[in-house]
């Protein structure tokens, strides 16, 4: 990234100062150490690590992964080495980067949640997201991102136990995602993120079993995409809060639809199993796009769809 990129690029979401409006998808690109020999991460908008929880979490079992049509299932169970590995051994190294890092946290009560973001208040984690297509445990397992009041009592409870600023991200599996996302911000939701993955499932023919280990799975990809941008657009238009925009984004032309759909910021995740430079590409095409309309900088794309 060539010296006057940022001024073209450079964006703040919730008071997070970003070089790029490019940032990388929680559960796409571990803890961002883990691409530091393949991407230079001081050239990434913001790395969002993977989902954190309170305790070590071994994940689901069996089969986790399956390559789908345009995309990928995933049923990872958000294995991870749970919130006090992070911040004494992974954050420490995160240090060596100029990247603002964001923790996912998941949790299985809003207590949890809570315990979480009061964990995660310090200098060197410039905001939180949730993720909110958890099961709720003392709600029958319904996940906190189905239904707007448990959703709400989530944001809530964050806001109360960190100074940090709180995305949270949606899931695409509700019936009214508007009515979601007016629920987290009326809650103090500084940002919007979304989409969460669809859920999905696929079947061996041959076995006649499912394919994943825990049956159904998260779908992402290029093939959610469409859906993701028609959530993006009808969010945006009914929340004052900042938007971040993902769902199958692989090249700049993506992020510019999600752009133009409304999005202050975009997210790429399953595209950096195939391409680690995934960020910085999408970046660099989004820089020569607007060169090439004649804009002077990225914020003038927000928004701008004409119907």
């Amino acid at each position: 990234m060539s010296i006057g990129d940022s001024d073209m690029l450079g964006v703040t979401i919730a008071g997070i100062k970003m070089k790029t409006p490019v940032m990388t998808a929680s559960g796409t690109f571990g803890f961002g150490l883990e691409y530091k020999d393949f991407v230079n991460l001081n050239k990434i908008g913001a790395v969002v690590v993977k989902g954190t929880t309170l305790l070590p979490r071994s994940g689901n079992q069996g089969r986790r992964i399956a390559e789908t049509p345009a995309g990928m299932l995933n049923s990872i169970g958000l294995e991870n080495p749970g919130v006090d590995e992070f911040l004494s051994t992974i954050l420490p190294r995160l240090k060596d980067y100029d990247v603002p890092v964001i923790v996912n946290i998941s949790g299985n009560t809003v207590e949890e949640y809570g315990e979480l973001a009061a964990r995660l208040n310090v200098a060197d984690v410039a905001g939180v997201e949730l993720n909110i297509s958890c099961p709720n445990v003392k709600e029958g397992g319904i996940a906190f991102g189905t239904n707007c009041n448990s959703a709400s009592a989530v944001v809530k409870q964050v806001k109360s136990n960190t100074d940090l600023p709180v995305i949270v991200k949606l899931s695409p599996n509700v019936t009214d995602i508007v009515a979601m996302a007016q629920s987290v911000e009326d809650a103090g939701a500084d940002a919007i993120s979304l989409i969460n993955t669809l859920l999905g499932m696929s079947i061996d023919i041959y076995k006649w079993r499912p394919v994943l280990g825990n049956v159904v799975g998260g779908l992402s990809g290029p093939a959610v995409k469409p859906i993701a941008v028609r959530m993006v657009w009808q969010v945006a238009r009914a929340v004052k809060v900042p938007v971040i925009g993902m769902g199958g984004i692989v090249t700049a032309e993506d992020a510019i639809e999600f752009m133009l759909a409304g999005a202050s910021a975009v997210a790429v995740g399953t595209a950096n199993f195939i391409n680690p430079c995934a960020a910085h590409s999408v970046a660099d095409g989004m820089k020569d796009y607007i060169k090439q309309r004649g804009l002077s900088h990225v914020n003038e794309l927000i928004g701008k769809v004409n119907l």
